[in-house]
């Protein structure tokens, strides 16, 4: 049998986006799919978009809507439910690009011993048009780099491009619920301690930067929790003032282009 696959969606009054976030997943070609939705108790139509596809998929998808703590507990509350040989999370503003889920999925197939990996992506704007080009191609220059000693200095893995096998979460556990911007680069900052991420070339998801994500509003909160993360994680002299560095001059150049 082929490998199963548990996709998580963290959501909260997306309904104009989270269409293309399923239709991503459960018309992806691959039919070993387990889709856990966590809505936060939407008050716009992503129950009835909810409702819809269950109807739909009943043997596929999974869905809560009620109240939480944040993303990263409803994160937390998908992964107590997965049942895959492989896991990611796909926000509710995302979605995978088309063949994305085989490319992993067979990757995982061949390569016994990768225990995690990421890919490209691209970057969407609220209307699913390519933006910021320059930011993908920069990441992509990154991840060619040493990968334990360049993440201490910017992260440049790809959430919804990335996916890892059970085996991660039993032994690395949940997500920091006291970490609300940068749980994922908590969570790849500690898996790096052991096991290299394998790199997939091609673009996997489209990132969407909108007014009301987290990426479009608060990056500057974003990239000094990132700093604090990296220092918890051990991250001091040259490297942490890199870290410093890097994120100063991202920040400009994201003013610049906001």
């Amino acid at each position: 049998m082929s490998l199963k696959l548990t996709v998580i969606t963290p959501s909260f009054n997306q309904g104009h986006f989270i269409s293309e976030t399923i239709d991503s997943v459960l018309n992806s070609g691959w039919n070993n799919i387990e889709y856990i939705v966590m809505d936060g108790g939407s008050k716009d139509n992503t129950v009835d978009i909810l409702k819809g596809y269950s109807e739909k998929y009943p043997d596929n998808i999974i869905w809560q809507s009620e109240n939480d703590r944040g993303q990263t507990h409803a994160i937390n509350k998908g992964l107590a439910l997965a049942t895959g040989d492989i896991i990611c999370y796909l926000n509710s503003d995302d979605f995978f690009t088309k063949g994305a889920v085989e490319n992993v999925m067979n990757y995982f197939t061949e390569k016994k011993n990768a225990k995690w990996l990421t890919g490209d992506y691209l970057i969407i704007d609220e209307n699913g048009k390519e933006i910021q080009s320059f930011v993908a191609s920069y990441k992509r220059l990154l991840r060619s780099l040493p990968k334990k000693l360049t993440l201490s200095i910017a992260n440049y893995i790809i959430q919804p491009s990335t996916f890892w096998r059970r085996e991660i979460f039993t032994e690395f556990g949940e997500f920091n619920e006291d970490l609300h911007l940068t749980m994922d680069y908590d969570y790849w900052m500690r898996i790096i301690k052991k096991y290299p991420p394998h790199i997939i070339s091609s673009p996997l998801s489209a990132f969407r930067i909108h007014g009301d994500s987290k990426g479009g509003t608060i990056f500057e909160k974003q990239f000094a929790e990132e700093y604090s993360t990296a220092k918890k994680h051990g991250v001091k002299g040259i490297p942490l003032l890199l870290h410093k560095i890097h994120n100063i001059a991202i920040v400009k150049v994201y003013k610049l282009i906001k």
